[in-house]
């Protein structure tokens, strides 16, 4: 481990011949400067308008807030929200309003879970694909708001 590197989430890291990495500076400048198209993201509420929460918990201490403000923020930028569906012990993380400090207002595209795929646009939030062990009701069970389910729902693909 190299007390000098760090990645995203505060770890120290060690480079393995192959590998690359650039400063914080050019990565904010990168993403600043429009050049990000697509951030794939984790989270820990996200609302059926798009609203994010995936930077801290009131009174747990965190390490900063890092990029992802500025990653929701970028112009031009696709958001996709990848996550566990619900939160543990069953609580809702799709939720009619995000209850954590948001990260992002409406700035969520996409959210993939393990039950399946929501598109949010200006139709709100729709299921446009269902993993295939799983059925409509419980997807509904487990997502804390209403959603509209694509008039041609599909199994969850791989790409």
């Amino acid at each position: 481990v190299d007390p000098d590197l760090i990645n995203a989430g505060k770890q120290t890291v060690t480079a393995i011949p192959g590998s690359s990495y650039f400063s914080s500076d050019e990565s904010f400048a990168m993403i600043r400067g429009g050049h990000v198209q697509l951030t794939i993201l984790g989270a820990m509420q996200v609302a059926k308008n798009g609203d994010l929460a995936n930077w801290m918990i009131p009174g747990k201490m965190v390490k900063g807030m890092g990029g992802a403000m500025d990653l929701v923020a970028a112009a031009g930028t696709k958001v996709v929200v990848t996550m566990e569906h619900t939160a543990k012990g069953g609580a809702h993380k799709i939720l009619e309003n995000c209850s954590l400090p948001l990260t992002g207002k409406g700035c969520v595209d996409m959210i993939i879970t393990e039950m399946g795929v929501f598109n949010i646009d200006d139709k709100g939030l729709t299921l446009i694909e269902i993993d295939a062990d799983t059925n409509l009701e419980a997807v509904r069970a487990a997502t804390g708001c209403e959603f509209n389910v694509a008039d041609d729902l599909k199994p969850m693909q791989q790409i």
